[in-house]
């Protein structure tokens, strides 16, 4: 080799080209994408480089699957295993429908007082066949007259409900889009939810209220009564249900029952003793024992007792409305008798 040879010069490095931008249109990018790996040589049939793997670089990637829902359980993060769903709380009483509660609970402490009020009361004539033949004779009208006083309140609320729906459904009806809005906005709003969040749940809400013209009559109907804007307006804004025909037969049975059946008890001594005033202290102590088991019984299905002082106050508390009741009929007649 020559001493006269150039001495070796590293060449210079090329610029690449720029790299184009989020900002341009997505056929653009994807078209310069797909040039510059036609041009290096490892696309396949799809375009994509590498086989069916996108790069890095991709500007349209493939959608991120979500992730299963039983992966997401606390449960393999928690000693032991065990799911929320299994978690137990410190008070965990299986409640009863609070409408058969309701009913229930006017059924046996009318029951229970008025009764007890008015053989008190009767008592007081000093003749036991009197106070029963009284007791008997009210018992029999009360349970009655209670049972029709349940029915017809069932049968005014689900007149009431069925007047609001047809309000309603018409509103609805003749509402713009921004009116339903509002309204809804007002149902979410104080619970938490935003107002673009409420603004969707009213538009797809009056969607579902749209009748469709390829169902039959009957279908729309009920469709139209169990979904949509005016169940919502109705349930959530106002806050009532439709009552069945059967909740008001329920509710009349149940009442009736429950008022025959706690008037008999302050009855029973009565049967048995010939004096009233004799009667009367068996019937004030079994009364009594029997307020204080109802008005326990009574805060455990409600949910109502928080530890043994709850359910000591729940039993104290029927007792003495029990008791005032009768000690008022008992002074009542009393006064009436001396004058």
């Amino acid at each position: 080799m020559s001493n006269n040879s150039t001495p070796y010069q590293p060449a210079l490095a090329v610029p690449l080209p720029s790299r184009p931008r989020a900002e341009g249109t997505p056929q653009a990018l994807n078209g310069h994408a797909n040039g510059n790996a036609h041009s290096n040589g490892h696309t396949n049939g799809n375009g994509n480089g590498y086989g069916s793997t996108n790069p890095v670089w991709a500007l349209n990637p493939q959608p991120t699957p979500q992730t299963p829902l039983i992966s997401k359980c606390d449960r393999h993060h928690r000693d032991g295993g065990i799911c929320c769903k299994e978690l137990k709380d410190d008070d965990e009483r299986r409640l009863v429908d609070p409408d058969i509660v309701r009913d229930v609970v006017i059924g046996l402490s009318d029951g229970l007082t008025v009764p007890f009020a008015l053989t008190a009361g009767l008592s007081s004539l000093g003749e036991s066949k009197l106070v029963v033949l009284g007791g008997v004779a009210e018992l029999i009208a009360g349970a009655i007259s209670m049972g029709i006083g349940g029915f017809l309140a069932s049968q005014a609320e689900r007149d009431h409900y069925r007047y609001l729906a047809t309000h309603t459904s018409a509103r609805v009806l003749r509402s713009c889009a921004g009116e339903m809005e509002r309204e809804v906005c007002e149902v979410l709003g104080p619970i938490g939810v935003d107002d673009k969040l409420s603004k969707q749940v009213a538009q797809n809400l009056h969607e579902v209220e749209v009748r469709t013209s390829g169902n039959s009559e009957e279908e729309e109907l009920k469709w139209s009564r169990d979904v949509g804007l005016t169940k919502f307006l109705l349930k959530f804004g106002e806050g009532i249900e439709e009552v069945p025909t059967r909740r008001m037969f329920t509710s009349a049975f149940t009442i009736g029952i429950g008022y025959l059946l706690g008037g008999i008890i302050p009855l029973l001594p009565y049967f048995f003793t010939k004096s009233a005033r004799q009667g009367l202290v068996w019937s004030s102590i079994l009364t009594g024992i029997v307020l204080l088991i109802f008005g326990w019984i009574k805060t455990h299905v409600t949910g109502a007792g928080k530890g043994w002082k709850g359910y000591v106050w729940g039993a104290v508390s029927t007792l003495l409305v029990g008791g005032a009741a009768a000690a008022a009929a008992f002074g009542i007649v009393a006064l009436l008798e001396g004058e």
